[in-house]
This record gives structure tokens, sequence and C-alpha cells, in this order.
């Protein structure tokens, strides 16, 4: 009796430890996905912010190439 109950405190000792060296490692998983999901996500925020700055440019030359020959025509014509 005294025999079985030394190896399930032992066992139960080990699963303890076991569980919390366990849950030590999922915490450490959750904090590396979490940082791996910010890092794609300030990622793609810049790429958009890039496209839409380069886009505001582009459309700001056309703008004001048209005004500039639409001007020069008034001009001269």
């Amino acid at each position: 009796m005294r025999q079985s109950l030394t190896q399930f405190e032992a066992a139960f000792r080990e699963q303890s430890a076991e569980d919390q060296a366990r849950r030590i490692r999922l915490r450490e998983e959750a904090a590396v996905r979490s940082r791996v999901r910010r890092q794609e996500r300030v990622q793609k925020h810049g790429t958009l912010r890039f496209a839409g700055l380069v886009l505001a440019i582009i459309v700001t030359t056309v703008v004001v190439t048209i005004v500039m020959f639409e001007t020069l025509l008034l001009l001269i014509g």
C-alpha cells in the first residue's frame, strides 16, 4: 500500500512538472505566433501605404501635366 502511494505521488509530481512545462511551452508558442502575426500585419499595412503614396504621386503628376498643357494652350491659342 505504501509503495503504491509513493508511486502515485511520484507519478503525480511528474505529471505536474510535465503540465507546467507544457503550459510554459504553449505560452511561448502563443507569444511567437502573436509576434509573427503582428509583423505580417505591419508589413501588409506598410505595403498598402506605399502603394497609396505611389498612386497619389502618379495622379498628382497627371493632373499637373494636364493643367499645365491646358494653361499653355490657353496662353498660346
